[in-house]
């Protein structure tokens, strides 16, 4: 894939090439398959967010009944609302143009099978390490260049908790107000209602083991 047709997430504006995705919308509509897909994606996505239809279709603009005909296959969705949608469960709409792994299951997340996020250059970059059908606990790689960090002020997550360890780097991490700089082989653990932030600290790229409950994306 060429750079300019990466899928890259900032916040919750999305920068893509609205030529190679208009491209593939216009693919899948002429492919049941591909739509069932498409719905099978978005509706593991809305139950891993703890959403229901009701509230998704209202955070993304669109009818309740439309959004239940996407999820089961038996409608083309069109570009903008697929658009709001992914917006709305701030999922990079890159995603539902991956193509199948053939060697994916409900357990094993082989390393060239991981979905990456990718926040922009000089930010960070994610890699899912857990299957999607395991909704409870997610596992993700993450590598925050310096300066990058997960949100301008400390944010939070309704319900669950959030662990890890450093593999390389120094991290930092405020949680409830406090800050700590955590080195290699550092781990750290929290409710997911506390508020939180994190950041590269020094010069050389930070990585790190996030696990958080339930999952994330």
């Amino acid at each position: 894939m060429k750079t300019q047709d990466k899928i890259f997430i900032n916040n919750e504006n999305y920068i893509f090439n609205f030529h190679f995705l208009a491209f593939m919308v216009l693919a899948m509509q002429m492919d049941t398959a591909a739509e069932a897909a498409i719905g099978v994606k978005l509706r593991q996505r809305r139950h891993s967010r703890g959403l229901t239809l009701a509230a998704l279709a209202e955070a993304a603009d669109v009818s309740v009944g439309l959004l239940s005909q996407i999820e089961r296959g038996l409608t083309a969705p069109s570009l903008r609302s697929l658009q709001q949608i992914c917006t709305a469960m701030e999922m990079p709409m890159g995603w539902l143009f991956e193509a199948a792994d053939t060697d994916a299951s409900d357990v094993v997340v082989r390393a060239a099978g991981r979905r990456r996020m990718d926040l922009g250059p000089g930010a960070m970059v994610k890699e899912l390490l857990t299957p999607d059908a395991v909704l409870d606990i997610q596992m993700i790689r993450i590598v925050i260049e310096p300066g990058g960090r997960s949100a301008d002020a400390p944010y939070n997550n309704p319900r669950g908790a959030k662990c890890g360890t450093v593999t390389a780097g120094e991290l930092g991490l405020e949680v409830s107000g406090q800050q700590f700089v955590l080195k290699e082989g550092d781990s750290f653990a929290f409710k997911a209602n506390d508020m939180h932030n994190f950041w590269c600290v020094g010069d050389a790229p930070v990585e790190l083991f996030w696990v958080v409950t339930p999952s994330l994306y």
